[in-house]
């Protein structure tokens, strides 16, 4: 064979770095080579739940497994349409039982902010997802949480509700927002970054590994995010899904000693039902699948028993994909472009991994925000799916001493927290109980004490569970200290319908009690949009996993406090006493007489 000609060479290795360079996963190569991208506007008609509900159709009568989104719209699942506005309840559970507050009028806003939580940015390319497994589980929402067609589209619906925040911030100046946890699936750099950049309105290049489909498939093509208006701050909180994988297991003290490299892998992960057992993380059973981008319906490939496979399926690996620790997590908000540089970590030291800070919206009004990190720790020895609420004596320390700082400082306070209390039962019954464990530096009884002895605590924010429910702590001396009483609002997930975001408005009312009204939100997506076709996807889940009548899962302890949820939403005005001491320096601050 003669040799190559030094030109030929030249091509033949230029060709072959191209080929490399194309398989790297490259972040920026397809942008590279395509147009500016254009961005998904939303419909311009921007309403709240107050005006107009989301009301799922008839579930049909023809099965469909959840995996089956080609056949969604031939059987008539993920179908809506606009229903009533949903009222506020009006909710005095927490007060006197002599009050009626009938002619009591909002006299000032104190804050106006948005929640949003359980956004799960995923990259569905991943080599160690657990997709797989939805078949072992194909009508419960455990399921579902694992898979669904909603996957395809989450930096999309992000995308969505920012717009929607912008439009109701021109309408109503809203002062900041909080970001409740679980901003990504997996821990993967690539999800946080596409999260982070939504937000910033950079370009998003949503695939990952061989970007297959990128030019082609809706939810694959690059696109120009809006980004939010630069002139509301946002702040984070950590998720148990921002540092374990899958938000179930600690990557680094698990029994799978490759599961830190699995991310970054070509292989298709392989485990067993960790679902049920989670110590089955080192069985390999099956392979677990990925979503491929080159489909329109992102069809499940490299998934089954590792039997029916003759050697291990194979993606396109990305040092992208690679697994953020703790400290890196946080690091991250730091590069951004929307305000503030550190998004609330700025406020606490970031390289220690300490999630908690806190800050106050506005300087000439008294409410103090207590960001709280209640998510359990990665050494912490739990051999359990890790999404139970925990608290180390660092934490609980700082909390307590929090606390007491607001109530001599005459600050309100509210506490941002990603997963709520006592709404669940306790482990081990419950993957998102309190967990029961000398570990945890605090009881839920003693927990729930402490707070009860604060009386300028008005509310505890949550997401976690990707619900809208709203429950009363009530005093423990009702008649004789009403102000011990404190509110727990839960925000739902961007992911899981109803893929909604909250609202609050906190007003000072003519008896100087508290109303915080809080509305659900529904992204304005516009048809035609991959957020329009993420929201039927979400549908369609809840239809065929049957979430909406599965009482248990949203009410488990039958707290008469937790009231139904019409169309998944629920909206409300919650009454709050102020203490003694706190109505009399609210009415010497004159800006509020």
């Amino acid at each position: 064979m003669k040799p190559l000609p030094k030109f030929n060479k030249v091509c033949l290795v230029f060709l072959m770095s191209l080929l490399i360079f194309s398989l790297s996963g490259c972040s920026t190569c397809v942008v590279k080579n395509q147009s500016q991208p254009k961005g998904y506007p939303i419909a311009s008609d921007v309403q709240t739940t107050l005006q107009r509900t989301i009301v799922p159709g008839t579930t049909p009568s023809t099965a469909v497994a959840l995996s089956e989104i080609a056949k969604y719209s031939q059987y008539g699942y993920g179908n809506w349409t606009y229903g009533p506005g949903l009222p506020y309840d009006k909710r005095l559970d927490i007060m006197p039982a002599t009050y009626s507050g009938s002619a009591v009028t909002k006299k000032t806003k104190l804050l106006n902010f948005f929640t949003i939580s359980d956004i799960h940015i995923t990259d569905k390319e991943s080599p160690n997802q657990l997709i797989y497994l939805q078949r072992l589980y194909p009508t419960l929402p455990i399921g579902a949480a694992i898979y669904s067609g909603s996957m395809l589209y989450t930096t999309h619906v992000l995308d969505a509700a920012v717009q929607t925040v912008n439009a109701l911030h021109k309408q109503n100046t809203i002062d900041f927002g909080l970001s409740l946890g679980d901003i990504c699936n997996s821990t993967q750099y690539n999800e946080t970054r596409w999260y982070i950049d939504v937000l910033d309105g950079k370009v998003i290049t949503p695939s990952s590994g061989a970007h297959l489909g990128a030019g082609t498939i809706d939810y694959q093509k690059p696109y120009q995010a809006a980004g939010l208006d630069k002139t509301i701050p946002w702040y984070q909180t950590l998720g148990n899904h921002d540092h374990f994988w899958m938000g179930s297991i600690p990557v680094d003290y698990s029994l799978r000693k490759d599961l830190r490299q699995s991310f970054i892998t070509d292989e298709v992960f392989a485990t067993g039902d960790v679902l049920r057992d989670p110590s089955k993380i080192n069985s390999r059973d099956y392979y677990m699948g990925v979503l491929d981008g080159s489909t329109p319906y992102g069809d499940i490939k490299y998934a089954g028993p590792v039997g029916n496979f003759s050697s291990p399926p194979k993606v396109a690996a990305d040092p992208d994909r690679r697994s953020l620790l703790r400290t890196e997590w946080m690091n991250e908000f730091f590069k951004t472009s929307s305000n503030p540089i550190g998004h609330g970590f700025n406020l606490t030291d970031a390289n220690n991994g300490f999630a908690c800070y806190s800050f106050v919206p506005k300087s000439d009004i008294p409410i103090k925000v207590i960001v709280l990190d209640n998510t359990q720790k990665e050494d912490d020895g739990s051999a359990d799916i890790h999404g139970h609420g925990f608290l180390d004596q660092a934490r609980w320390t700082w909390l307590k001493k929090e606390l007491a700082d607001g109530d001599a400082a005459g600050q309100l306070m509210i506490i941002a927290a990603h997963i709520p209390i006592n709404v669940e039962v306790t482990a081990p019954n419950s993957e998102m109980g309190w967990w029961v464990n000398p570990q945890n530096a605090v009881t839920l009884p003693d927990l729930i004490a402490e707070l009860q002895n604060h009386p300028n605590l008005l509310m505890w924010l949550s997401g976690h569970r990707h619900l809208n429910t709203v429950k009363a702590f009530i005093s423990p001396d009702p008649a004789g200290a009403p102000e011990k009483g404190f509110w727990q609002v839960e925000t739902p997930s961007l992911r899981d319908f109803p893929q909604q975001f909250r609202m609050f408005e906190i007003y000072l009312n003519s008896d100087y009690t508290i109303s915080i009204v809080t509305t659900d939100v529904d992204p304005a997506v516009q048809d035609g949009t991959p957020a329009a076709t993420s929201r039927k996807y979400a549908i369609a889940a809840a239809q065929i996993v049957k979430t909406g009548d599965l009482t248990t899962h949203w009410n488990p302890t039958n707290d008469p406090t937790i009231k139904p949820m019409p169309t998944s939403s629920y909206n409300a005005e919650l009454i709050k006493q102020l203490s003694p001491e706190m109505r009399t320096k609210i009415q010497k601050l004159g800006k509020l007489n």
